[in-house]
């Protein structure tokens, strides 16, 4: 794109495409699913509460009459319901050009997933992994497919604690935490792009981040309160970052889009940089084989190992 500052009016023309946005009743993934609506696309909303999808699907419909949107049930935290959602979607359509996975939660209280897992890397990474593989071969065989993952500045102060990814030996962090599964995410796209590559695949993987953007997401944190106010972003500007992975003709595989301003808090989207740890590709691959063992999902035909 020429334009200095990435807009919604850049957002190119979706007809004919159909886009799976998971979280997206609310915050930046709703604000992204009602942009890709207006453009044209069929968008299904993977929302964990039936009451909360069907009032983002009425508000989106309310705006646009002629739009196609659809509200399908999804809880990543529960492997079961990620399985049903993605058998549902290939059911009942016959491409998939997009998926983001958007849905997450940040600093809650220490729970777990229906498998037992810490929460926010079961939700943030594992349920997004096993959904993302599951959907794979769907997506493979539409033409020039994306998937966007959400990340977050917090992946720069995550480690990945591979003999400790569940926080029962060194006691629960929530930022911590959430810090360890947005480095996941990032780790997960650059490999999953990598493997994509190496497969001769047509599909890419991308990521982005929000920047400092006001969400239901950050209710766990006691800041937001204070600071949002002065920092953060709405989250229809925040959304951009996640559109423009989604669908600029000019993205690549494996890259990183984010907000333009100081230490990417707020602005329009651009290409960003990732820490030095969400390049490892050590641990990308250690984490690819480990989520597969955890979660029971394999993708397929792509390459077991990447030089």
């Amino acid at each position: 794109m020429s334009s200095k500052n990435w807009t919604y009016d850049d957002v190119p023309e979706q007809g004919g495409k159909t886009v799976i946005v998971t979280g997206a009743n609310t915050g930046i993934g709703f604000e992204a699913a009602r942009a890709l609506v207006r453009k044209g696309a069929r968008v299904i909303l993977g929302c964990r509460g039936r009451e909360k999808g069907e009032a983002a699907v009425a508000k989106i419909v309310a705006e646009q009459p002629k739009g196609h949107t659809d509200l399908a049930l999804l809880d990543l935290a529960d492997l079961d319901s990620v399985r049903r959602f993605a058998d549902s979607s290939i059911r009942e359509s016959e491409r998939l050009d997009l998926l983001i996975n958007n849905a997450g939660v940040m600093a809650c209280p220490e729970s777990r997933t229906v498998q037992g897992f810490e929460r926010q890397f079961g939700v943030n990474h594992l349920g997004h992994f096993a959904l993302t593989a599951l959907l794979m071969p769907h997506l493979r065989k539409t033409r020039q497919a994306r998937v966007v993952t959400v990340s977050s500045q917090a992946h720069r102060t995550g480690s990945i604690a591979f003999d400790d990814l569940d926080f029962t030996k060194r006691g629960y962090n929530p930022m911590g935490a959430y810090g360890q599964s947005k480095l996941a995410n990032l780790l997960f796209t650059f490999e999953l792009q990598r493997r994509l590559e190496a497969s001769g695949a047509d599909t890419i993987a991308v990521a982005a981040h929000p920047g400092w953007t006001a969400t239901d997401l950050q209710r766990h944190a006691w800041y937001a309160r204070w600071l949002n106010p002065l920092f953060a972003m709405s989250a229809e500007k925040g959304a951009l970052p996640t559109l423009r992975a989604a669908t600029a003709p000019d993205v690549k595989g494996g890259e990183y889009y984010g907000p333009g301003g100081f230490y990417e808090m707020r602005g329009y989207p651009k290409r960003v940089s990732a820490s030095d740890s969400a390049l490892s590709l050590e641990d990308a691959a250690r984490l690819w084989t480990t989520s597969e063992e955890l979660t029971g999902v394999r993708f397929g035909d792509l390459p077991t190992g990447v030089p």
